[in-house]
């Protein structure tokens, strides 16, 4: 029967940390089946999606991690899944809507959007944020980009309200698009 389950690592980064993992992956005789990396500051970070069909898939893994931790200095962690991610799909009468946010950076903008969102019950698929330097002032710009399921009940137009207070209030440009449903 197949086994999926969640693994994650972190660690300096360096070239080779790809490689490192997807080996043990072999190696356990998993399957690589999703993937998202990116490099934060000099940390890389991974979070894989792994099946496999071996009664002794977990301990293998356990075993292949902390090696990799003492041989590689990688923090690494995973877990089994309940069930198959592939049939775990969200309701048809959802919609995937794409938020950006842009402004000088401050405390707060992540907290109080994705509160926004949890409180409509609204899930969160993909962020991405980033704070760089303006090039002619040097003052700290911060964007943020959110892909995220809203269910059919919550009214778009009521969404955007909740967004534009918050924009007000923080001095940042939210802008929302449907991009499915």
């Amino acid at each position: 029967m197949k086994q999926w389950f969640a693994l994650s690592a972190i660690g300096k980064n360096r070239p080779g940390i790809v490689a490192d993992l997807s080996e043990l992956i072999y190696e356990c005789d998993c399957n690589l089946e999703d993937s998202s990396m990116t490099v934060l500051g000099s940390e890389f970070a991974v979070l894989l999606l792994l099946s496999g069909q071996s009664d002794s898939i977990a301990e293998r893994l356990s075993t292949a991690c902390k090696r990799l931790e003492w041989e590689k200095r990688l923090t690494v962690f995973f877990r089994p899944l309940d069930e198959d991610p592939t049939t775990a799909s969200h309701s048809a009468a959802n919609r995937i809507f794409r938020l950006q946010a842009t402004g000088a950076d401050k405390a707060g903008i992540v907290a109080r959007v994705s509160r926004c969102l949890a409180n409509e019950g609204i899930s969160i698929r993909q962020m991405d944020t980033q704070s760089r330097p303006e090039p002619e002032s040097g003052t700290p710009i911060y964007t943020m980009k959110i892909e995220m399921v809203v269910p059919e009940t919550v009214a778009e137009d009521s969404l955007r309200e909740q967004l534009d207070t918050i924009g007000s209030e923080l001095y940042v440009d939210l802008s929302l698009d449907v991009i499915a449903g």
